[in-house]
Parts: C-alpha cells; structure tokens; sequence
C-alpha cells in the first residue's frame, strides 16, 4: 500500500525518522527517511515523478517515501539499456554467468535484511520474506549453470554438402512488470535467465513495494560498478500505469513480461501483439486440490494450511477450491477448521518469527475481501469460519472457509486475492477433475491420492489442464528447477527452470552450404 504526499502535507518527517530508527535494516539497505530516488538509469538515481509514501500493512503507519518516475524517465532508462545492449551481449555467455553468479553472492550477503524489508512493505511473514529473496539467490546459481549449457542444434539437412543449424541469440532489451506479492522473486526469474543469455533488462516494480525494488536493484548495480559493467545493464523505473503502458507500447522493449491480474495482463498482452512484439504473461489463478478417498489424511492436514492461507492467500498459486471425496469430506473440514482457529492466534506482525500469519497488503484488498464475503452470504454460501476484518490496525483479515456454493457459482469461477477457500464435496474422481477444468483459468493444481493409476490420470491428457500438476503436495511452493507458469486465462507464459530461457531469445534456423553446388530442397530443380 501506497499513499500520495500530495494528500498527506500535514504528515511529518518525524514518521520516517521512527522507522529508521525501529528498522535499522532499512539503512543496511540503502532507504533513508529523506525521499528515495525509484529511478536506476546506469549513471545516476534521479527521479522526474510523484513523491509517494510506502506504508506497512500490518499497522497503517509510514515507512518512507520515494520519487516515482514518470514516462520521460521510462524513456531515459530504455535509451541506456539499449546502448548497454552492445557491450553486454559481446560478453561469452560464461562471463554473463559470472557475473550472475555474484549477483546472487551479493544477495546472499543482505538475505535476512532484504527479507526483512519484503515482510515490511509487502506484508508476507518473516520465513516467506527471506524465502523469497532465496528464490532470486537459487535462479542467480541456475543460471551460472545455463550459461555453460544453453545451446542450439545442428539438424539433418537433406542437401549435400549442407549443414542446418539451430541458433539462439537474446532479443535486446527485456521489460520486467511485477506485482506486489512477490516484489523480488519474480524480478529475479526473470532478470537472472534475461541477463544470462544476453539481454539487458528495464524493470518496473509495483508502486506499493518501491522500497523493495530500490534496494533489490541497488544489490545488482553494485555488483556491475564493481566489475566495470555498463549500470543500464539492469535499470528501474518505478512508477504507475503511465510507465506500464510506455513499457507495452515501445518497440524499443522486444519482450515484455507481465505477472499481475488477468484484466491488466489482458491489456499488455494486446498492446505488446499489437507492435508484433513478445510478451510474457502470468497472471491469475484459481487453483484446486482435490482429496480422493484414498489419500494419506496426514499429509493433507500438514499442507491445506499453508496452501490456503500462507501469504493471506496472496499468491497466484494459493488454493482457492477445495474438493473432498465425500468418504472424507467432514473428515478433512472439521481439521482445516481447527487448523485454522490455531492459525488465528498466531496473527501479527510479520517481522515476528512466531508469526504466521499476516495482513493483506493494501486496504483496497480488504475491500475486496468484504466484499466478496458479503456476495457469498447473498448467494446462499455458509462462513464456516471467518469472514471479517480483524479489529486491530492494518490489514487484516480471517482466513475464511465456505462451504453451501454451487461448483458454478460467479463467485467461486472469479479469483479473489484473499484468504477465502470454497470446500465441495465430490463422488467420483472424474467429476472432480472435470470442476478442476471448468474454471477460466489454469495455473496450478494438486490431487492427494495413494492410487499410481489415479496419479497418472491426473497428469495424462484427461486430467488437470494447469501449468503446473502436483500430486501429494500443494498447490504452491515451486521449485525454480521447473518451468512456472499456466494456461488459458493465466497467460501461457513460463518462467524459471526448464527451458524457459527460449522465451527471452530468438530463434533462427541456419542453412550453411560448404559444398560447391547449389541445391535445392525438396529435389526442386530450376535449370
């Protein structure tokens, strides 16, 4: 959450002062109390933009305000990541892998105060913060491997005396958009596999976790002053959707990666195609899991939690529909119930490490969450537990369990960013699969069963049509070995392990003929 100083004239400096002075990690960082500049052009921090404040989510209180950019400073950024396109992409792929490689030593060394600084300003616990900046760390150790190993192919050629090629070659710069709830991970699966096979990358954070993006993007500029690499490397323009739009309209940004809503990401994707450019799309979820009649109750109990509300139901990946077997339905909601009474005592401030549970990140996602409880109520739904606002500053919320909705229902069909899970109770494995399938979108899934045959149903061609298809384990929590991404309305996009680095090069087939004839394919002859 962010707040304009244009409305708060009366607040005083003071308020910034305190959080240094509570937060002395934010100095470790590079914040100071005066306005921090949201613009990294290579050279210099200078922003042209709003002044805005960054506000912690769990008391409502000031942490420190930043100079956004504006277009004009989107347009800077974009001219010096172009000319340090040059230089860096002569680099050998190895020497790019190196210098990755200490952008997540430099990581490593600011991993608990940077975590620190993404459970302030976004609202994530502790232990999900500096997870999160270790994400970043493991793509930066990924990516040293895949600048020694990315490659093409060379192909049969039905031509004698030619020799057809494979070659894959980056696309110049790489726009990076990303959302709040994970204001440093999704920069990194991106910035690091960009950076890796040659690009240069211009990122725009979301507003409301300026703070993080400063800081995360101070890290990797460092670490290319210190080796003599161009700043415009990795550059940042803070700002709001006036940047955004600047990012999708420009044919200087042959790739655009988008992760936020699915309405947002529907409008880059097709102000990007309009231009013929690239874009990379993650967007929303409605994800599922199933419990079949034969799963290992235990382990289903040690996950629900933690897939429904880790984050405050904040991730893309969270679990928003539960369906049971109705040998085991009551089973099953009478243990998440209690789970969740244990979870309530646990609400608090995320810097504390007992916490598990924290707030939502901005007062607009309350509204939404209200709002969504009151359309449940109206359709017929029952609260089995939760439905409000906790009475105590900030943003939060209960986690809240429903069950008495159709399969159908409007509201059950549209991704709510909160800690709200629908529970239904199901016959067959068939019928579950096919109301896992039925929604728009398709990012990730999960089935809780012991049956192999059940276990390759799940992933075969009649199965789950997500991206991402678990078995015995949540529906969050990747791993960056793996490709991350979903199909439908989610996007399509991939990124992280597997060979999603395709996706920020392009792709030329090479025909080279070292013979002394000419021949043409197909055995056409032209004479």
């Amino acid at each position: 959450m962010y707040r304009s100083l244009r409305h708060l004239q009366t607040m005083s400096r003071r308020s910034y002062s305190e959080s240094l002075s509570k937060y002395p990690f934010l100095k470790e960082l590079g914040i100071s109390g005066s306005v921090n500049q949201g613009v990294y052009d290579g050279t210099s921090w200078k922003s042209n933009g709003e002044i805005i404040e960054s506000v912690n989510p769990s008391t409502g209180e000031p942490i420190a305000s930043i100079q956004q950019g504006n277009v004009q400073d989107f347009h800077r950024c974009t001219a010096a990541a172009q000319e340090a396109y040059g230089a860096w992409s002569d680099l050998p792929a190895p020497k790019r892998g190196e210098i990755v490689r200490q952008i997540g030593d430099a990581l490593r060394e600011k991993l608990v105060p940077l975590g620190k600084l993404v459970s302030l300003e976004m609202g994530k616990i502790l232990p999900e913060g500096i997870g999160e900046v270790q994400e970043f760390i493991d793509i930066c150790d990924y990516a040293v491997g895949l600048s020694r190993t990315y490659s093409g192919s060379i192909l049969p050629s039905e031509r004698p005396g030619h020799v057809l090629l494979e070659a894959w070659n980056p696309l110049g710069v790489v726009g990076i958009i990303s959302a709040f709830n994970f204001p440093v991970a999704v920069y990194g699966w991106n910035a690091a596999i960009a950076l890796t096979v040659g690009n240069t990358v211009l990122w725009k954070g979301a507003p409301s976790t300026s703070l993080v993006s400063i800081a995360t993007n101070r890290i990797v500029s460092n670490v290319l002053e210190k080796n003599s690499i161009p700043g415009a490397v990795a550059s940042l323009c803070t700002g709001g959707a006036d940047v955004g739009e600047a990012m999708a309209s420009s044919e200087k940004i042959p790739l655009v990666s988008f992760t936020g809503s699915t309405n947002v990401g529907q409008q880059v994707g097709t102000t990007v195609q309009s231009r013929f450019g690239k874009h990379l799309l993650e967007l929303g979820g409605n994800n599922a899991i199933i419990v079949n009649e034969d799963a290992d109750l235990n382990l289903v109990q040690q996950c629900l939690v933690f897939a429904c509300c880790g984050t405050a139901g904040q991730r893309c990946t969270t679990t928003r529909r539960l369906f049971l077997h109705k040998k085991v339905y009551d089973q099953v909601l009478a243990s998440l119930v209690k789970s969740y009474s244990t979870v309530l005592t646990r609400t608090g401030d995320p810097l504390d490490e007992k916490t598990l549970y924290g707030p939502l990140h901005s007062e607009a996602g309350v509204r939404g969450y209200l709002a969504t409880v009151e359309e449940i109520v109206g359709q017929g739904g029952k609260i089995e537990f939760g439905g409000k606002k906790i009475d105590r500053p900030g943003n939060f919320v209960e986690p809240t369990i429903v069950t008495g909705l159709p399969v159908d229902s409007r509201v059950v069909h549209r991704e709510t960013f909160a800690p709200i899970v629908y529970v239904f109770s199901f016959d067959s494995l068939d019928e579950a699969i096919a109301a896992n399938n039925s929604v728009k979108q398709g990012l990730s899934s999960s089935i809780f069963t012991r049956d192999v045959g059940n276990m390759f149903k799940w992933i075969g061609p009649k199965g789950s049509d997500c991206g991402l298809i678990n078995v015995n384990i949540p529906t969050n929590g990747a791993e960056i070995g793996g490709a991350f991404g979903g199909e439908k309305h989610t996007g399509g996009g991939r990124e992280s392990g597997s060979d999603a680095w395709k996706q920020y090069c392009r792709r030329s087939t090479v025909t080279i003929n070292h013979g002394r004839d000419v021949t043409l394919a197909q055995g056409i002859k032209f004479e």
